[in-house]
């Protein structure tokens, strides 16, 4: 999965999350409440990752570059 696909699914596990939660909240449910809270984590782990696969994805082709240029000198 790449850093983009990571990213889009953790933010819909977040909003899933906070529509749990709020579910929860409404009908007070504790377990559709705190479901909701693991939903949300969730997806904020996911986006984490993205941004780290994205970075990394960028640290490689910066490196490429860098023997790239050094090969056509």
């Amino acid at each position: 999965m790449s850093g983009t696909d990571d990213k889009i699914s953790g933010k819909w596990d977040e909003a899933k999350g906070k529509a749990k939660q709020a579910a929860g909240d409404l009908t007070d449910n504790d377990d559709m409440r705190d479901e909701g809270k693991m939903d949300e984590a969730k997806g904020k782990g996911k986006q984490f990752i993205g941004k780290v696969k994205d970075k990394a994805d960028d640290a490689k082709d910066a490196v490429e570059d860098v023997f790239k240029r050094d090969k056509d000198h």
